[in-house]
């Protein structure tokens, strides 16, 4: 996985796995696979999927990259604590699934919580080879 900074201020990891490194053929398999982990997980818990592939194809105005195939996000929370209201800003967590035509890109924001990206990063890399 890289760490980098998207638009001069998002902190995001992600990792593109190519398509012949893993026996995941389309993004519902992976989003599956990803819920799968939430459900295992003792504190994460699985929120919603949010088809933005569909929601951007929908709009008028939409506008998707050609090279991008489909395009789901999986939501679900760490929250094992609310020290302060502000922890509301940073939560939920999502992991975005991409398909291109040779490979799988997976994404998320970088959580504040060292533990919730050690457990995000872990999935991620998990898709490869699986």
């Amino acid at each position: 996985m890289k760490q980098s900074v998207f638009m001069e201020r998002y902190h995001i990891q992600e990792i593109d796995i190519k398509k012949s490194e893993t026996s995941f053929t389309n993004v519902d398999e992976i989003i599956a696979f990803l819920k799968s982990k939430i459900d295992e997980h003792k504190v994460a818990t699985y929120i919603a999927l949010f088809d933005h592939y569909a929601h951007t194809s929908s709009l008028e105005d939409g506008s998707i990259a050609p090279e991008i195939l489909n395009a789901k996000n999986i939501v679900f929370c760490f929250g094992k604590e609310l020290p302060k209201a502000q922890v509301l800003a940073v939560r939920p967590r999502s992991i975005g699934v991409v398909e291109r035509s040779e490979d799988f890109v997976l994404s998320f924001l970088v959580a504040p919580n060292p533990m919730a990206n050690g457990s995000m990063i872990e999935w991620c890399k998990s898709v490869a080879n699986a």
